[in-house]
């Protein structure tokens, strides 16, 4: 093959031109990778992160350095959510731990066990202090937090839990495996509704999830590159994206849907 000079790759100026930094303000607490990121919904300037080093880390936007400090994780902080109503922050760790932190004073409120492996996500009810996580250990969890009190256990994935919600109306329960599954619940009585597999749905895990505002359909990408869409009603694919060739990562329905 004929030598190529780097200096002939087009591609190769536009990769090592240094791009201006429009930053306006800049963190740098965490002493490894960030692997969370939550804005508060009541609170423009309230940033919380989470990372690699075990801890995670309340902001304020261009009022200096960190404001408090999120300790008590023994392994990464992965997953971080902050309540509908901004009251209190969620963040799960690799360490199966979900901690409850107020977030106007940085304390911890309580600490919820039961995973047996790490917490992949969090997520609260829209209308209230109820939290729910997906585990690493093929389990979804759900507490109050307002009572530290667990109120469930949702069973039957067969892989990781990556990604899951309430739906809008808070009625329904949607979450996505590596198992290649999507499983819709019932939050009060634990009941799986339906289960989501095999054609035409995802042939790999699924990797993020997102949930219509009317909360009458799930949007989910996976591994294989496809996103499906599901009515969560009667547990059907009702159309399918499979343009991309590589694992899609993030997935939203527009504002006006």
């Amino acid at each position: 093959l004929p030598d190529v000079d780097d200096d002939d790759d087009p591609g190769s100026d536009a990769e090592n031109t240094e791009q201006p930094d429009d930053s306006t303000h800049i963190f740098s607490g965490h002493s490894d990778e960030v692997y969370s990121v939550a804005c508060s919904p009541t609170d423009a300037t309230l940033v919380a992160t989470g990372g690699g080093d075990d801890k995670g880390f309340f902001w304020r936007i261009n009022q200096g350095d960190w404001a408090s400090e999120i300790q008590g994780h023994k392994d990464s902080v992965s997953s971080l959510a902050f309540s509908m109503d901004g009251q209190l922050l969620a963040s799960g760790g690799l360490d199966g731990l979900v901690q409850i932190w107020d977030p106007s004073s940085g304390n911890l409120k309580c600490t919820l066990e039961g995973p047996g492996g790490g917490v992949e996500w969090v997520s609260w009810h829209p209308r209230g202090h109820i939290v729910l996580a997906g585990s690493e250990d093929s389990t979804v969890w759900m507490w109050n937090a307002d009572r530290a009190a667990y109120l469930n256990m949702f069973s039957g994935h067969g892989s990781s839990v990556t990604c899951g919600d309430f739906t809008p109306d808070g009625k329904t329960i949607c979450t996505g495996s590596d198992d290649a599954t999507l499983r819709v619940w019932n939050p009060k009585s634990g009941e799986n509704i339906h289960v989501i597999r095999g054609h035409p749905y995802h042939t790999e895990g699924l990797t993020c999830l997102t949930i219509s505002a009317d909360s009458t359909l799930a949007l989910s990408g996976s591994k294989d590159g496809s996103v499906h869409m599901v009515n969560i009603t009667t547990g059907k694919v009702v159309s399918s994206l499979v343009s991309h060739t590589d694992s899609i990562e993030c997935i939203g329905f527009s504002r006006s849907e």
